[in-house]
């Protein structure tokens, strides 16, 4: 792929129930930091979302938090230093948040999360780009993900190449690699069954 100028983080609003969760947001930011990446999240300061951009910014790096104008009236704080542009709703935030990015990240995080990452592998799935996406597998948080992924094609509802979309990585240190060898999507897996 091309060089990265940006990535996209998607990750919980709240911290989780493992430090290393939070650790390895933070060392997320200070990596996209170093690197000259711009991070693009969320926009909230609490969460997961406040390690990775607090981090990114205390690296020196570029922040841009898309946020919408629901969420910043409930006063989820937001990260000094970061960029922000408020939109209307959820998906003019997904809609902003694809277009300023080279690429995505998902770490741990709830169901806005969850969202968030099957959005951009079924907008891949359908030949809508061909970004690449990147899970951090923590301690095996999003196994039960991938088991689900495995369901939808031994059930006949997918391609096996679907697990092609994406790639599973087991710490922040193996994303840049990861990122720059992902293979590109088949059209099988949006063709196979037309």
């Amino acid at each position: 792929m091309t060089k990265l100028s940006s990535v996209c983080v998607f990750c919980g609003s709240r911290a989780g129930g493992n430090p290393l969760y939070a650790e390895q947001s933070e060392a997320l930011g200070r990596m996209l930091g170093e690197r000259g990446i711009q991070l693009v999240y969320g926009g909230g300061g609490i969460g997961l979302m406040a390690s990775v951009a607090n981090a990114a910014i205390k690296a020196g790096g570029d922040v841009l938090g898309i946020i919408p104008k629901f969420l910043r009236d409930y006063e989820v704080g937001s990260v000094d230093g970061a960029n922000e542009i408020l939109v209307e709703g959820m998906h003019d935030r997904k809609a902003k948040m694809f277009e300023a990015s080279d690429a995505f990240v998902i770490m741990p995080g709830g169901l806005g999360t969850l969202d968030e990452t099957i959005e951009i592998i079924t907008w891949k799935q359908l030949q809508q780009h061909n970004k690449p996406i990147v899970f951090v597998n923590i301690n095996g948080y999003w196994d039960p993900f991938m088991a689900l992924v495995d369901r939808v094609v031994e059930a006949g509802f997918g391609h096996h190449k679907v697990k092609e979309l994406y790639q599973v990585v087991e710490n922040v240190e193996q994303i840049f690699s990861a990122l720059e060898n992902a293979p590109d999507a088949d059209k099988v897996v949006l063709l196979s069954h037309l």
